[in-house]
């Protein structure tokens, strides 16, 4: 009986030191020279994709070129409605601003409303004299949110809409802005994915750029 007990302890001990053996190796190799050699790699490879894709300018971060911004002056390129996004409610403490989509029908009576301003609101803001907007021209980005309300980019129809009020305000020729929206506008990932866009913030940077030096 006494050498039962004896050899039940000792196995029990034996595996608890395998398991507490085989717990700091996977410890080491997962929680430590893994995560080590993935950020390694990604800082040497895709330093700018790793880092948040950050943009920078005038030598500081303004911003990421994933996430959509809002609140730019008429004399920037604006970007899709984001309708979707709420604050915090809870932790009022801090200014979170929460991304997500309205979750409105097609035929809601409130989205009809939305659509129906942003598109006289779009009219309105880039009708300058000797160029008029028409309803007609106004694609779907530029009067509804994306689904989270972040989408970084528009269309290149809707930045093209832009350029004379853009040009008017900055004191700028339409042929500038037009070749400045030619060069930021990015076309289908690997040619057949996705559809054509321009970045907004790289756009409106590149804009202050451009009017600094006239």
């Amino acid at each position: 009986m006494l050498i039962t007990m004896n050899n039940s302890f000792a196995n029990t001990a034996r595996l608890l030191g395998a398991g507490l053996r085989a717990l700091l190796v996977l410890t080491v190799l997962t929680g430590v020279l893994y995560p080590l050699a993935v950020t390694g790699v990604a800082q040497a490879l895709f330093a700018g994709r790793a880092n948040g894709s950050e943009v920078r300018a005038d030598g500081k971060v303004v911003g990421s070129s994933l996430i959509g911004q809002q609140g730019y002056g008429l004399r920037y390129f604006q970007s899709r409605p984001a309708n979707g996004l709420g604050t915090n409610s809870v932790n009022t403490r801090y200014k979170l601003v929460l991304s997500g989509a309205t979750n409105l029908s097609a035929d809601s009576e409130v989205l009809v409303k939305q659509v129906e301003d942003a598109k006289a609101a779009v009219v309105k803001d880039n009708s300058v004299p000797g160029y008029t907007v028409k309803p007609s021209q106004v694609p779907a980005d530029a009067v509804t949110s994306s689904g989270s309300g972040l989408d970084p980019d528009i269309s290149p129809a809707y930045a093209e809409l832009q350029v004379h009020r853009v040009a008017a305000r900055n004191g700028l020729s339409v042929a500038r802005v037009q070749k400045l929206v030619e060069d930021h506008t990015t076309g289908r990932t690997l040619g057949f994915m996705g559809e054509p866009r321009v970045n907004v913030l790289e756009l409106n940077i590149a804009l202050k750029d451009l009017a600094a030096q006239r």
